[in-house]
């Protein structure tokens, strides 16, 4: 499978502070890349290397066959961008947007109105098309930045965290959307801070802290390599959990982990279901009164905890790389 995106000892300095250590990534074209990292890893930092808008101290990027250091401008006919937010005119209408855009790309008069219309149908805002984009809600201005990036058939799109402060439908409009791109052959990078946005549509996962890759995979790779399932198991409250304690620990594998509060017992397994079956007939042989228990795999929340010792959704407090780079530049 040809490669959509070639990046290769990416490295990126703002004075004495390296944000970027060394980045490397390979897109197959046709497929979803998430790029998964905490506030401060450096996830901004690439896309903006990648997507022309910002110069690397070293390193290589190659979209769609073209080099990003030498041919800016020809690579950008290649590349989609949409952002964190959406780059709209609030006054004029979807249909007027997108025909601006359309003809900043060189399209006759004719062409740029087709294709703006074409766009506009395709990401369900017909009906909206003559409405100003300043009283369209957020998720129907997302879908008209997601159009704007769209409107030169790039092979390549890169989405900076699409769907972040959009509501449930909102979010699911634009996987839909994604999806469809992705269908027709359009090679997708993907930031994203929600983790099941990256399960649900990532072919192959990259997790970037501090700059440096810490790990990549399918979402099922990354989920193994932190440990087999985990089973559960609550207790009847009062019950001595230490019985309990000792079953599990010759069914499962590692040390059993407890929640007082809840009355739970966790342990990683190495047979879900089988283990499940035979831990609750020693439990009951034992006379232990089990009021649930349930076997569940990782999660992406694990996998990132695990990686970064970080939740996911770091408080804004929190200064990032990109943080430092702008009080840099300012």
């Amino acid at each position: 499978m040809s490669l959509a995106v070639e990046v290769e000892g990416l490295i990126k300095y703002y004075g004495k502070l390296r944000v970027l250590d060394g980045i490397d990534l390979e897109i197959p074209s046709g497929t979803v890349m998430g790029l998964l990292g905490p506030n401060g890893a450096g996830k901004t930092t690439t896309v903006r290397i990648v997507t022309t808008l910002l110069a690397p101290s070293s390193g290589n990027v190659r979209v769609a066959g073209v080099d990003v250091l030498k041919d800016p401008a020809r690579a950008r006919t290649r590349l989609g961008l949409s952002g964190q937010y959406a780059a709209v005119d609030a006054n004029l209408t979807g249909f007027e947007n997108l025909r601006m855009v359309a003809r900043l790309y060189g399209m006759s008069h004719k062409r740029a109105a087709d294709r703006a219309t074409e766009l506009l149908a395709a990401l369900g805002l017909e009906q909206a098309a003559g409405r100003r984009a300043g009283t369209y809600s957020g998720g129907m201005a997302r879908r008209l930045d997601l159009a704007g990036a769209l409107v030169c058939r790039p092979p390549v799109v890169v989405l900076d965290e699409p769907t972040t402060g959009l509501d449930p439908r909102g979010r699911l409009d634009m996987w839909r959307v994604i999806g469809e791109l992705v269908d027709d052959g359009t090679t997708v990078l993907l930031t994203t801070q929600y983790l099941e946005e990256a399960d649900l549509l990532a072919d192959r996962i990259t997790v970037i802290d501090r700059g440096r890759v810490i790990a990549r995979g399918s979402a099922d790779e990354l989920k193994t390599s932190i440990g087999g399932d985990k089973l559960t198991v609550t207790l009847a409250t009062g019950q001595d959990p230490k019985p309990a304690e000792q079953i599990l620990a010759q069914v499962g594998i590692g040390e059993v982990t407890r929640d007082t509060a809840a009355d739970q017992l966790t342990i990683v397994v190495g047979d879900g279901t089988r283990t499940l079956v035979e831990a609750l007939r020693r439990l009951d042989d034992a006379g232990v009164h089990v009021l649930d228990a349930e076997v569940h795999r990782p999660t992406l929340d694990d996998v990132f905890l695990s990686l970064t010792g970080k939740s996911p959704d770091r408080r804004a407090s929190e200064r990032s790389n990109d943080t430092v780079q702008e009080e840099i530049l300012s």
